[in-house]
């Protein structure tokens, strides 16, 4: 069960329920892929609204690395999800959300 306080989600990736997370070390890792200075930069990268697929590949990676997982981004890009890319989409912006949430909406 994904701890929401720590900015974890559940999703379910390659036919499995796996638990995502961004911990400051997927975020270092996420910075370095997407050549950003520093977490602003990375916030207004996804605030952007636009995401390739090797984009959210990254993210979900980095998510499940996160939480402990042993997986390449090579993993994840051969992984399948309901909703397809729509699905992946989804998913990323749920770890987004969840990572950078403030709880002022709560």
């Amino acid at each position: 069960m994904p701890n929401k306080h720590r900015g974890e989600i559940a999703a379910e990736l390659g036919g499995r329920q796996r638990t995502l997370v961004l911990t400051l070390g997927a975020l270092a890792e996420l910075e370095s892929a997407f050549g950003a200075d520093d977490l602003v930069a990375l916030t207004e990268r996804f605030g952007s609204g636009r995401a390739s697929a090797r984009d959210l590949i990254r993210i979900i990676g980095a998510g499940l690395r996160g939480a402990g997982e042993a997986i390449t981004d090579d993993d994840v890009a051969v992984m399948t999800v309901d909703g397809g890319a729509a699905g992946f989409v989804r998913i990323a912006a749920e770890l987004i959300a969840a990572t950078f949430d403030d709880g002022a909406a709560r």
